[in-house]
């Protein structure tokens, strides 16, 4: 019994461990929203236009979140409102927005 708990424990702990921080900190939070992650960076694509530009606003939102800065609609914010100020470190978020970058720009992929 103690011994399939062990196991249970670290394989759990293993997949943690696997996931990277996007995965961890914003894919979890995000999959209950009606708005995917992919329309999100769309929004702040046509905002910000440029990899340095989406990454800054996207960081700033996510340190000091509030309504006036948004790229989500009225409509979304008083359904869902607004997120909690993350407490991530700076390394983490960094992390969580590369990939972010990295897994929905478009830049690359247009031909």
């Amino acid at each position: 019994m103690i011994k399939t708990i062990i196991i249970l424990t670290l394989f759990s702990l293993s997949q943690l461990w696997a996931q990277d921080a996007y995965e961890r900190h914003c894919v979890e939070c995000h999959k209950e929203l009606p708005t995917t992650l992919q329309q999100m960076f769309k929004k702040y694509l046509q905002l910000y236009s440029g990899e340095e530009n989406v990454k800054a606003g996207l960081k700033h939102y996510l340190r000091y979140p509030s309504k006036s800065i948004s790229v989500m609609s009225e409509l979304f914010i008083d359904n869902y409102g607004i997120k909690k100020k993350s407490k991530l470190s700076d390394e983490e978020l960094n992390k969580a927005i590369d990939i972010y970058w990295e897994k929905f720009k478009v830049f690359d992929k247009l031909k």
